[in-house]
């Protein structure tokens, strides 16, 4: 007999050899239609697999993030057999699940593949998944594995496999396909009901822009049709609210294949966005008493190799910029908290002086992969509100608690105001990826979660999610449509502490190590930004708005009058443009409605006349006509509407 610990802590005890769907079958019948793999010690299972020994078990299904993965890779290997019988000769890449559905990158063999293909390899695939294929599991060797798919002529999978170790490697096989595969898969095809592709794109090989392109077929599915509908509907709202989209209409941002792919300009617009939301957070730091500083966009190679960072993620850096000096290396900076460290060894503190709270809006530089870009959300520039705490062991607690109070502030005073909590600690079996010592470790992750635990937060915990050099807390908000982001991240470190010698002298007169707390309640901006103009589908709250109005005069000859209202509003902070172009109002009023403004002030000639605006809302509701100070004091009375932060 063997015990296996469920997620609730209760103890079954099974035979040796029991699979995880035999001891869901245990519990209930319903858990054992609905449950498609499981967690096996950490590690992901199909669910036939037997267990031989005591082991942590968690079973998943649809309603989590690993049974929706496992469903969905499950698809991609639908897809690919379908291709397979529909493209002789097709040559496959990698086919992971994704953050909603799936790809598969294929070698079509010179022949082209466009969405209008889809219908026919939807069709395929549903009469493939109708068939109730099995996903059998079976251990290979590396030479059985190599001489597979050397027969097949499949080079790509030939370089996947130089790449694994003898006794890991595994193969899939449904119906008349196999595939190299880790998995795990869901039991059987027929759970499949529902399947949509979505889009083709190319991708290069291992995202290498030097090696082949290949086409990449996008997908998703769901165990019932209505689910897929209900999907495809909220793709539609997705696209109306799109980043992108909107701000090009707004005039926010541009890219530009000369400057540099992922590297966004701000236009005026959203330059003053941007500072907007900056001055905001500036005021809240200030007044919580952190202290701002400013580091260079470049480093030293070996301030990288101090702190960690480059041995992690010296890959996605960009190349390093050699200067006349032999063998001196600088790189474009990837993170600000090294700089940071730096600043705080520039002078001694005392136990009376901690805590110490750095906070820099400092841009930082990661090589992202091309294929990977996504307008604002993923870049190869971004800014993050960093800050860094240098604070005293006993004083931990109480500022991470601070610090979500500067989180949750945030979040209210920008309207989200549904989200969840995701405490992230070391992998339990594997601590190798991990810097630091087991006991600074122990102490980080209790702070996190007793902080957590007196905030009240509505918290999960997910074993080998955080970051190499200490645990975190990380702030996943739904926006108006239900998607999930994770914005905001909390970091304890006691580790950089001790590689860069951080000291401070306490009560006894001795030298000490101060603890760290990594903190950007915004994250990175761009990608902040971005989600925000989704989550408001570009109507930005009048404080944050770049332009509050826009004054169409009904003609040239009330320009004059136009330029006293604009002069008037300018001195209360109240800013927009008068729009002087020779167009007709009803065509100003639809670009004006286009660009989102939030006022619209027409003047004319009963408005000169009797010394008025008349007032238009977004979205068409008419105000009527008021002084230009009582239009002021509208503005005034919204943006007082906003929580100060009160620290």
């Amino acid at each position: 007999m063997i015990k296996i610990t469920l997620p609730d802590g209760n103890i079954k005890e099974v035979n040796k050899g029991t699979t995880s769907l035999e001891i869901a079958i245990s519990i209930s019948d319903g858990l054992a239609r609905n449950v498609l793999c499981a967690s096996v010690n950490g590690e992901l299972w199909d669910l036939d697999r037997p267990i031989h020994e005591d082991s942590s078990l968690k079973l998943h299904t649809w309603s989590d993030s690993e049974g929706k993965k496992c469903f969905w890779h499950s698809t991609a290997h639908i897809m690919a057999e379908a291709l397979e019988e529909l493209y002789p000769g097709v040559k496959f890449g990698i086919g992971p699940a994704i953050e909603n559905g799936f790809y598969y990158d294929i070698d079509l063999n010179g022949k082209i593949l466009s969405s209008d293909n889809f219908s026919k390899i939807e069709s395929k695939m549903k009469e493939l998944s109708s068939m109730k294929l099995k996903f059998e599991r079976k251990k290979v060797s590396k030479k059985q594995a190599y001489s597979y798919f050397e027969a097949k002529g499949d080079e790509y999978k030939l370089e996947l496999i130089e790449n694994l170790n003898e006794g890991d490697i595994t193969f899939y096989t449904q119906g008349n396909f196999t595939d190299l595969c880790k998995g795990p898969h869901i039991p059987s095809s027929e759970k499949i009901k529902a399947i949509k592709l979505l889009n083709v794109a190319g991708a290069y090989w291992r995202g290498d822009e030097n090696r082949k392109q290949l086409t990449r077929i996008y997908g998703i599915s769901f165990p019932k049709q209505k689910e897929l509908i209900n999907y495809l509907d909220f793709l539609e709202q997705a696209k109306k609210r799109d980043h992108r989209k909107i701000g090009k209409e707004m005039e926010l941002f541009t890219f530009s294949q000369k400057v540099g792919q992922g590297l966004p300009m701000w236009l005026p617009k959203g330059t003053k966005l941007k500072e907007k939301l900056e001055n905001f957070l500036k005021e809240a730091q200030e007044k919580a008493g952190y202290l701002p500083v400013t580091t260079p966009h470049i480093g030293n190679k070996e301030l990288y190799i101090q702190s960690g960072h480059y041995d992690k993620y010296g890959e996605d850096s960009f190349q390093p910029i050699k200067t006349p000096n032999d063998g001196e290396e600088f790189f474009l900076k990837p993170m600000n908290c090294p700089h940071h460290c730096e600043i705080y060894v520039s002078k001694q503190y005392s136990y009376k002086d901690l805590p110490i709270r750095l906070a820099e809006f400092g841009t930082v530089y990661r090589y992202e992969q091309s294929g990977e870009l996504h307008g604002l959300t993923r870049v190869r520039g971004f800014t993050q509100d960093d800050a860094h705490i240098f604070a005293r062991p006993d004083q931990l607690k109480e500022e991470f608690i601070n610090v979500i109070d500067l989180v949750l502030f945030i979040f209210n005073a920008l309207g989200f105001t549904e989200f969840k909590t995701q405490i992230s600690l070391r992998d339990k079996e594997n601590k190798e990826k991990y810097i630091g010592s087991d006991d600074n470790w122990e102490k980080a992750e209790q702070a996190i979660i007793e902080a957590s635990k007196e905030k009240k937060l509505d918290t999960v915990v997910e074993y080998g999610e955080a970051a190499f050099y200490g645990p975190k807390l990380d702030f996943m908000v739904k926006d108006a449509i239900g998607r999930e982001w994770q914005l905001g991240t909390i970091q304890v470190d006691y580790n950089l502490p001790e590689r860069f010698e951080l000291e401070y002298i306490g009560p006894d007169n001795k030298k000490h190590r101060p603890v760290m707390i990594h903190r950007a309640p915004f994250g990175s901006m761009e990608r902040f930004i971005a989600v925000l103009i989704e989550h408001c589908n570009g109507n930005f709250p009048i404080w944050l708005a770049p332009e509050q109005f826009i004054i169409l005069p009904i003609s040239e000859k009330y320009h004059d009058y136009a330029e006293k209202v604009l002069s008037f509003l300018k001195k209360y902070d109240i800013c927009g443009p008068i729009d002087r172009r020779a167009e007709t109002t009803g065509r100003k009023i639809r670009d004006a409605e286009v660009s989102k403004l939030p006022y619209i002030i027409i003047v004319g000639e009963k408005e000169v006349e009797r010394d008025v605006i008349t007032i238009r809302k977004h979205g068409g509701e008419d105000l009527g006509s008021m002084s230009v100070d009582a239009f002021k004091n509208l503005i005034k009375k919204e943006i007082r509407s906003i929580i100060k932060f009160n620290n």
